[in-house]
């Protein structure tokens, strides 16, 4: 028999211990950590939500301090126990619900009805620059121009019923709808256009299937801010020859001096606008969950 060799063969490594020492060996990269005020660093959902909480708060507590400590006078601005006192009186004695839905409703009629009108025509002044060309000069002219100067006009045109205030909303807000439409459907991809020129569409096809949907979740967020400017206008429209809103019941407060009843009205179109802007928001996520993408 041969002797065994007094040499040791090669003791075999396996694989997956191989494979976990090359692993272990390699440097361990530390997580990276955010920085809170660092620019354009994201934060969470809940920090933001009590952030934004957390500066009303502190609004109201500065609001308490300076109109309980008697350093404002009451006649110039009422504290807030003041404010929730009056603002239940105008809900339990004076019909401020009803102000509250007319209000409503003036607002959208007048938005709906300027975005039925300036749409189309912002979509056809950003696709075809000759439409462009023919109506920009006049509606950049006309969005310089204060919605309540027409007021005057409006009642010789339409008198102090409901169609005067929806005007005044309605040139408030259709000059602005149609340029930012435009802009924003003139901003389209040209590679997209081309594209779809190559693979056989015709100027309709372009419009209907590339600018449209292009520009569509662009559209919904222009009228989203627009709405937040239209409460703005149907306030000036309901303080000259009105008898019912939120803005004739601010007058009739002013009139009156109770700065509750008047910080209270202007509290709750706040609420009213936050809350239709969050709806907003939603249904344009749902409505176009793939422009996040």
């Amino acid at each position: 028999m041969q002797a065994t060799s007094s040499k040791a063969l090669p003791q075999q490594v396996p694989p997956r211990a191989a494979s976990a020492g090359a692993a272990s060996s390699q440097p361990v990269v530390p997580p990276v950590r955010r920085r809170a005020f660092a620019p354009l660093e994201p934060i969470g959902a809940r920090a933001r939500v009590l952030l934004g909480l957390g500066f009303f708060v502190v609004f109201v507590l500065v609001w308490a301090i300076a109109t309980l400590g008697g350093f404002v006078s009451p006649t110039f601005l009422a504290s807030p126990p003041t404010m929730v006192k009056e603002g239940w009186l105008l809900f339990t004695e004076y019909g401020f619900i009803g102000d509250i839905g007319m209000t409503v409703w003036r607002v959208f009629g007048g938005f709906l009805l300027a975005a039925v009108f300036a749409v189309p025509l912002g979509i056809a002044m950003g696709t075809w620059k000759t439409v462009e060309a023919f109506f920009e000069p006049f509606v950049s002219f006309c969005r310089y121009l204060p919605a309540s100067a027409f007021i005057p006009l409006l009642i010789l045109w339409a008198g102090l019923g409901e169609m005067q205030k929806l005007l005044v909303i309605f040139i408030g807000s259709f000059f602005q709808i149609v340029l930012m439409v435009a802009v924003t459907v003139g901003g389209a991809r040209r590679d997209l256009v081309e594209a779809a020129y190559t693979l056989g569409a015709n100027s309709r096809g372009i419009v209907a299937r590339v600018l449209i949907p292009g520009a569509a979740p662009g559209i919904a967020e222009t009228l989203r801010l627009v709405l937040g400017w239209a409460w703005t206008y149907v306030i000036v429209a309901e303080l000259i020859g009105s008898s019912s809103g939120i803005g004739h019941m601010i007058t009739d407060s002013q009139a009156l001096l109770n700065t509750g009843q008047i910080i209270f009205g202007i509290i709750v179109i706040g609420v009213i606008g936050l809350l239709s802007d969050f709806a907003f928001k939603a249904l344009n996520r749902r409505l176009f969950a793939w422009a996040a993408l």
